[in-house]
């Protein structure tokens, strides 16, 4: 199980903590011994991003951007 801390411990040693974490442990913050959050090392992607996963699947219509004109007042504070 992940050692515990209180939040006034926790805030005072954050850096350590955060330390700790990137050391691959977890941390778990309690209030009044009642555990309420957890600090965890973030996951690295296995493998690097490849750009482009969605090219020829989504379609951006051209005109996606037009209001229509009553819509448009309304965002500009004038009465429809």
């Amino acid at each position: 199980m992940a050692e515990a801390y209180n939040i006034y411990e926790a805030k005072t040693q954050f850096s350590q903590l955060v330390d700790r974490v990137e050391q691959g442990e977890e941390i778990v913050i309690a209030r009044a011994g009642r555990p309420v959050a957890r600090l965890t090392p973030l996951s690295k992607r296995s493998e690097p991003r490849v750009p482009g996963f969605w090219r020829g699947q989504v379609v951006i219509a051209d005109d996606f951007d037009e209001l229509p004109e009553d819509l448009e007042r309304a965002f500009a504070g004038e009465d429809p």
